[in-house]
């Protein structure tokens, strides 16, 4: 599929997707794929940075490639690895045919075909520009940033047995962070950057709206007034979006018609992640929300 022509167009590429971007999102999104540019993602768990680039993949029909990051990453689970065992395998074949010639004995094991890839070589070697996805790079060491830098600055991977490998089709890169630390500056550089923040009430409503369409407006209403005053109460983990359209989908399975001290209580696995989060709720900041949603007409007088 074309790449949009402007911000509009973006937006619109985005919503055909089900994603429902803010502006300034979509035009970081643009911009990136004009300029060709990294695009770092940062902001809260669950505020639907790595969803972005599964969009952006099914939008523009290209193959999603994912670097899921955590503490140790190295290349060789990272970019590439030699297969060593068919290495050993050539030079057993070498030894039992008495070849002599060594410098072709070496080239053979150190060619492109003994290279094993992992995503970031596959996402340098498609036939079409993949979307590569790095999610979650405030999870790996520091070192690996510096590692990354080529990758992001010159769509290539030099590999010290073989030479560069540069990308023909150069991907579409979205990093994403938690800001469990900081990136570094030089990464940074490299990269156009987009804060993503919790969405509006009613922007919130209608990815329900689209999320969990069975749900009823009623509900989505009042679930949707509930996540947005819990994110005000000084909790570990706020609920993310992906929290409040399980929620949604959650009361629906149960045959909710609507919110009601119950029915809070007994699903708030569902919308919190941590037991002291969820004690705060139960110990009556969940009662106050409904009184809240009550007291706005959001929600019955009887629930």
């Amino acid at each position: 599929m074309q790449r949009p022509a402007n911000v509009d167009e973006t937006l619109g590429l985005l919503a055909g997707e089900n994603y429902l971007a803010g502006r300034p999102l979509a035009t970081a999104v643009f911009l990136a794929l004009n300029l060709g540019r990294p695009l770092l993602l940062e902001g809260e768990a669950g505020t639907g940075k790595t969803e972005l680039a599964k969009v952006l993949a099914r939008a523009l029909d290209a193959p999603l490639i994912r670097l899921q990051c955590y503490e140790g990453l190295d290349i060789a689970s990272a970019a590439y690895e030699w297969n060593v065992a068919r290495q050993m395998l050539e030079i057993r074949i070498a030894e039992a045919g008495h070849e002599a010639n060594r410098d072709r004995l070496i080239a053979g094991l150190y060619s492109r075909e003994m290279l094993i890839a992992r995503p970031l070589l596959q996402a340098l070697t498609q036939p079409k520009s993949p979307v590569l996805l790095i999610d979650e790079l405030d999870r790996a060491d520091e070192p690996f940033e510096a590692f990354l830098l080529e990758v992001l600055a010159e769509s290539q991977l030099s590999v010290p047995e073989l030479g560069t490998i540069r990308a023909e089709h150069p991907p579409i890169v979205i990093i994403t962070s938690n800001r469990t630390r900081e990136i570094h500056d030089a990464l940074k550089r490299r990269c156009l950057y987009a804060w993503v923040d919790y969405p509006d009430a009613e922007r919130e409503l209608e990815i329900i709206r689209r999320k969990a369409p069975g749900a009823g407006e009623r509900l989505a209403q009042q679930v949707v007034g509930f996540v947005q005053r819990a994110r005000r109460l000084d909790l570990f983990k706020p609920p993310g979006v992906a929290e409040t359209i399980d929620w949604a989908n959650a009361l629906l399975a149960l045959d909710a018609m609507s919110l009601d001290p119950r029915s809070v209580s007994d699903t708030l696995g569902v919308l919190l992640k941590y037991q002291d989060d969820i004690a705060r709720l139960e110990g009556g900041a969940a009662a106050a929300i409904l009184d809240e949603l009550r007291a706005e007409g959001i929600l019955e007088r009887h629930s």
